[in-house]
């Protein structure tokens, strides 16, 4: 068992997680202003990007970097120094650290080093999108980026469609149309669906509408910035419409959606709980 205070006395340094504004620099808290001006040294996702917020408002503290391929390097140097008595913020490029964003490498060092780990609380794109999307907001499933691999992706939102809560992922916006296409091959095209487009910024817009229509809108010219996907969980309509249609059909349908055969039988076979051989044996009419 372990209980660390926030804020008594300690030889060790402190690490702050400071949220950064996802869009709108306003969204700044005067506390997460107050910890980057405070503490001995920012650790970074992108010195550069980060540069830009400080100029804004007009810290001056030093940087260093640490993201996805410094990791292993640099959380040695950190917690050296976090053991001497300094204290490191770490923030990403956009939101919160440890979401979709580095921070839990150094998070979990901290914590095995009984170093205090000091949360602050800020802007966060899945949930500025779920209390504006008009689904059901809580239970939520928050997943973030889905695999680039299709049959990865395919895989992952079959183990996802029969949950009944909303489900956020955040996606690119040249991977939009390709993940939307394979929610529709997987899910079905009637479940309803949230797109959240630039969130905080001069062109935040909302699409909502089923996965065939909102497919439909990303497949055109207007596709423009990050996007936040909302997708409003199985009232249990799903699977009743599923398990009535001919398993054949649903390959072929996912076939001409673009997926390869043999892709298409296994896909068809484990949301049924059919054996595979069989299905193949029977579509190739063997």
């Amino acid at each position: 068992m372990q209980a660390i205070s926030s804020f008594q006395e300690s030889i060790n340094g402190r690490l702050y997680l400071v949220p950064t504004p996802i869009g709108n620099l306003d969204d700044m808290t005067f506390r997460a202003i107050k910890v980057l001006r405070e503490v001995d040294l920012i650790a970074a996702e992108d010195t550069r990007h980060t540069r830009q917020l400080l100029n804004h408002f007009e810290i001056d503290t030093p940087m260093i970097s640490f993201h996805e391929h410094n990791t292993e390097q640099r959380i040695p140097q950190l917690l050296e120094r976090l053991n001497h008595g300094e204290s490191i913020a770490q923030c990403s490029d956009a939101g919160m650290p440890s979401i979709s964003d580095p921070g839990k490498e150094l998070v979990a060092a901290c914590v095995q080093a009984n170093i205090p780990v000091i949360p602050l609380p800020g802007a966060n794109a899945g949930l500025t999108a779920l209390i504006a999307s008009g689904l059901v907001p809580q239970p939520f499933y928050f997943y973030g980026f889905l695999e680039r691999k299709t049959s990865l992706q395919q895989e992952t939102l079959t183990a996802l469609k029969e949950r009944q809560e909303t489900i956020i992922f955040y996606e690119a916006p040249h991977r939009l149309a390709k993940t939307l296409q394979n929610m529709v091959a997987v899910i079905g095209p009637e479940r309803s669906v949230v797109l959240a487009r630039e969130l905080t910024k001069r062109y935040e817009e909302f699409i909502r509408g089923s996965l065939a229509e909102v497919l439909a809108w990303a497949q055109t010219d207007q596709v423009r910035g990050e996007f936040v996907i909302l997708l409003a969980g199985n009232s249990g309509d799903d699977k009743s419409s599923e398990m009535t249609e001919d398993p054949i059909e649903q390959i072929k349908h996912l076939i001409d959606q673009g997926e390869k055969v043999n892709t298409a039988i296994k896909l068809v076979a484990k949301k049924r709980g059919l054996n595979r051989q069989a299905l193949y044996r029977e579509f190739h009419n063997l």
